[in-house]
């Protein structure tokens, strides 16, 4: 080989070798989770589940240092979950784009400590109404970097309805939903003690029956508050979220009323239980009686290595607001999971 080819072919591969290591990578997690689960007063079919989960994470670094991370979560049947690219920057904080993930008032929906699930995450469907603010569709979140135990971010959804759009798509019809803000504070001012809080106001379109009266007359609003603290294996929790819809119509909801508790117990490093409540009051625009629902679950969970045993049971009163014996719901789920 003569030395001009060999030079050709040595810059080549330093060409090559100088790409390869300022390119990102990307890496793959998951795992399958092999469910059996039973509820009472209903008819179920075959308890059988499996949940076939990957995590997709893409990760890079500008030339200015700021790293950015791709996350894709596909779950049940590989079906597309959610996805989200984060930038950090650094000193001057994180910027996140966000297609279906918790970002905002809906990262603190249910902050409550649980051994497996949240109390309404079972295999007994319930139906209750939380905080979700800018995370309905699209939406962007600048966190602020943490200073002192406080983090504060603000996120953002231009039209807070519709589909989730692609690149280069468009929300479609948002149903009258318009912009909505975000504001969290996460604080941890001593050891243990974790104390949240979290608002949103969206923006809607007046809409009007066909008597001409309105029925949307104002914006939606949405709060929550709440600490967890842990001492030891001991982890207690309480959190209060209100929805306030802004419709004004007969009948119709004209807010909800969430108060959340929980506690959890780590017996040893593989085995924890838990034991948590959620009360939920839907309340009607003028003289329909409101709905109080209630959901109770205790749970424990194992671990081996790569491989964990979970059991929950859940037990729900007026299930998905609707008053009667045969809204009261009791089912458990047993569950295998295995990590890889």
């Amino acid at each position: 080989m003569n030395n001009k080819l060999k030079l050709g072919l040595s810059a080549l591969c330093g060409s090559l070798a100088v790409s390869a290591a300022n390119a990102g990578d990307l890496a793959v997690s998951g795992g399958a989770d092999l469910s059996w689960s039973k509820v009472n007063h209903s008819t179920t079919g075959n308890p059988i589940g499996m949940g076939s989960n990957m995590t997709f994470t893409g990760t890079g670094e500008l030339d200015n240092g700021w790293a950015f991370t791709l996350s894709i979560a596909h779950t049940n049947q590989a079906a597309y979950s959610s996805s989200n690219v984060n930038i950090d920057m650094g000193g001057m904080g994180s910027f996140k784009i966000t297609q279906g993930t918790g970002v905002g008032i809906d990262a603190y929906d249910d902050k409550m400590p649980t051994a497996w699930e949240e109390t309404w995450g079972t295999a007994v469907g319930t139906g209750v109404d939380l905080v979700a603010g800018a995370s309905v569709g699209n939406a962007v979140q600048y966190t602020l970097p943490t200073f002192a135990g406080i983090s504060l971010a603000v996120a953002h959804a231009p039209r807070n309805g519709g589909a989730v759009s692609n690149d280069k798509g468009l929300g479609g019809d948002d149903g009258g939903a318009g912009s909505t803000w975000d504001v969290t504070a996460n604080i941890s001012p001593i050891t243990g003690l974790n104390v949240f809080a979290g608002g949103s106001t969206s923006e809607r379109d007046d809409l009007r029956t066909t008597t001409g009266a309105n029925s949307v007359e104002g914006d939606k609003e949405e709060v929550t508050a709440g600490f967890t603290f842990a001492y030891g294996p001991v982890t207690l929790g309480f959190q209060k979220s209100g929805e306030f819809t802004g419709t004004q119509t007969v009948g119709a909801t004209d807010y909800y009323d969430n108060t959340l508790f929980g506690v959890s117990f780590n017996v040893s490093d593989d085995l924890s239980i838990s034991y948590a409540e959620v009360e939920s009051t839907k309340a009607f625009f003028t003289e329909t009686a409101d709905v109080i629902m209630s959901v109770d679950s205790y749970q424990i969970a194992y671990s081996i290595g790569g491989a964990s045993i979970r059991y929950a049971n859940a037990d729900v009163d007026n299930q998905s607001y609707t008053s009667g014996t045969a809204s009261d719901k009791e089912g458990s789920t047993i569950s295998l999971s295995l990590a890889f």
